[in-house]
């Protein structure tokens, strides 16, 4: 791969990984679109290191003090929100570990290697989320925020990244934001616990494919652009989300679904 191509795409894997618009979806999109060589395991280990960097660097202090009150929660007997959601994503982050890898396995029996169904499930996965992204933000109430999401949401929340897994365009923080607004959380808690959510089952993926990873000029390029683009990016949300909703990208996912269907119907 050249590293304009591994520039492009760590851009695209920093805009798309923390949008619910799906990274995965893009990132097998714009080869096949433009007839690039298709992404490698390697570099698509290197645009996800870049994005969790952005996590970690974005939500350091975050992470440092829900560390510090899940480890008071159960050593000292202290109570505090944060000790609470602590545990709720650790809890929320099992079944979801467990139920990707089997839909992973699942979907790769499915759908194989064969690149023109691949685009097919992407633009059809890109528009149903969409409208249920639409429908989701538009008719729930925000009755909940960060800090009192129960151990109910959470573990929803959690389990539904693993339909992310099994359907390439699903959007990993797509659906999780999708399920947290039907559970009427507020759109930027929504974002955020998503995003929280991320870390652990990103950091697990990573070192499960890190056999697959080798340093080279592009790989270090793709990396450095989806960490710069995805520090962007999130900041972008965060602060949009205050007053914005996920109708934007509801109509993108739609449109961009129906883009690729016209495609793959014309070739």
């Amino acid at each position: 791969m050249t590293i304009l191509h591994s520039i492009i795409l760590g851009v695209v894997q920093g805009l798309t990984e923390f949008l619910p618009i799906s990274s995965s979806g893009h990132l097998n999109v714009f080869p096949w679109l433009f007839n690039w060589e298709m992404l490698s395991d390697g570099m698509d280990v290197a645009l996800h290191i870049g994005t969790l960097l952005a996590l970690v660097i974005f939500f350091f202090k975050d992470w440092i003090n829900l560390l510090k009150a899940g480890y008071k929660k159960v050593v000292k007997k202290e109570d505090s929100n944060e000790g609470k959601i602590f545990w709720y994503l650790v809890i929320a982050t099992i079944p979801a570990g467990i139920l990707s890898l089997i839909l992973d396995k699942v979907s790769d029996m499915i759908i194989g290697d064969d690149i023109n169904f691949q685009m097919a499930i992407i633009a059809i996965t890109l528009i149903v989320m969409g409208i249920l992204l639409y429908i989701a933000d538009k008719r729930s109430k925000s009755t909940t925020d960060y800090e009192h999401i129960s151990l109910k949401q959470s573990i929803l929340i959690g389990a539904s990244q693993a339909i992310a897994a099994a359907f390439p365009g699903v959007s990993r923080s797509g659906i999780t934001m999708t399920t947290a607004r039907f559970l009427k959380v507020d759109r930027e808690s929504a974002a955020k616990f998503s995003f929280m959510l991320a870390m652990p089952i990103t950091l697990a993926a990573v070192i499960f494919d890190l056999t697959n990873f080798t340093f080279d000029l592009p790989i270090i390029l793709g990396i450095l652009a989806s960490f710069i683009t995805g520090v962007i990016v999130i900041k972008f949300l965060m602060d949009y989300l205050k007053k914005g909703s996920f109708k934007v990208f509801a109509i993108y996912r739609i449109i961009f679904g129906i883009i690729i269907l016209g495609i793959y119907f014309f070739r």
